[in-house]
């Protein structure tokens, strides 16, 4: 399992640099897939996605397709439109196919577009950003980063639990060990491109605390629905957000962290 988990993360990030450092329209299409992908594995653990592809659920899919075609556009203007009228494309489905689906199906269908397609979506926009192609590393340093550190310290110090109905394994000192190894992580980083160390520091810092959140949010769905995993796409790692369950939550943040800390 170990040796099965460790091929599949060299991979990943393989694939992670060459789609990343290549930009433009190939991180577009690469996000927008995985995008759909995890709104499919979020659908079918809420009951979106039965055994055939529904019309809510496929409004669901052209919601985040809309969504991240107006990217290609202009994210400042049109981009909250573009989130309403997903939204209202949904409500439509509902309401002119009532009662063939339920509001505890017709919620989780736009929450997907929000918390898979929109969120996932700052990792481009983070690229977009002056200087993007140095700046949009952050978000895996503090969310990968901050795993990995995390557990290192957890497994050597660790002895309060930080979530021990959630999450048992996870530790306090762990937790500390996480932001602390993002900052320094963010700091050298910075130190690498000639980069203000602070800056760096402070965003990778508050980037961790956030990927935590991101872990355990989908640790707390996937416990409430009663599984272990939302996919089996990558061997060893689960689904799409099993392995991005962190990146999703710290990829809006560190976009705008750096324009509000850096300017970009």
């Amino acid at each position: 399992m170990f040796k099965t988990r460790l091929i599949s993360g060299i991979v990943l990030v393989a694939i992670a640099l060459a789609v990343i450092i290549s930009g433009n329209y190939i991180l577009f299409f690469t996000l927008l897939g995985i995008s759909l992908i995890g709104m499919q594995e979020l659908y079918k653990v809420m009951n979106v996605h039965t055994d055939k592809f529904t019309s809510l659920e496929i409004a669901g899919y052209l919601g985040a397709i809309l969504y991240y075609g107006v990217l290609l556009i202009d994210f400042n203007k049109y981009g909250l439109m573009a989130i309403m009228v997903a939204f209202l494309v949904l409500m439509f489905v509902y309401v002119f196919a009532y009662p063939k689906y339920t509001a505890d199906q017709v919620m989780p269908a736009f929450f997907g577009i929000f918390y898979v397609a929109v969120m996932m979506s700052f990792i481009y926009l983070t690229r977009c950003l002056d200087n993007g192609k140095i700046l949009v590393w952050l978000i895996f340093l503090c969310s990968w980063g901050c795993d990995t550190c995390a557990y290192c310290v957890g497994v050597l110090i660790g002895k309060h639990k930080m979530a021990p109905v959630l999450s048992p394994k996870k530790s306090i000192e762990g937790a500390f060990g996480g932001v602390i190894g993002a900052a320094g992580l963010g700091a050298g980083y910075a130190a690498v491109f000639g980069a203000e160390v602070w800056k760096y520091a402070v965003i990778c810092a508050v980037g961790a605390l956030i990927s935590m959140v991101g872990d355990l949010a989908a640790s707390a769905i996937k416990r409430n629905k009663g599984i272990k995993d939302y996919g089996r796409l990558i061997p060893g790692h689960g689904g799409i957000l099993d392995r991005f369950d962190s990146v999703i939550f710290t990829a809006p943040i560190i976009y705008y962290l750096c324009v509000l800390l850096i300017g970009a």
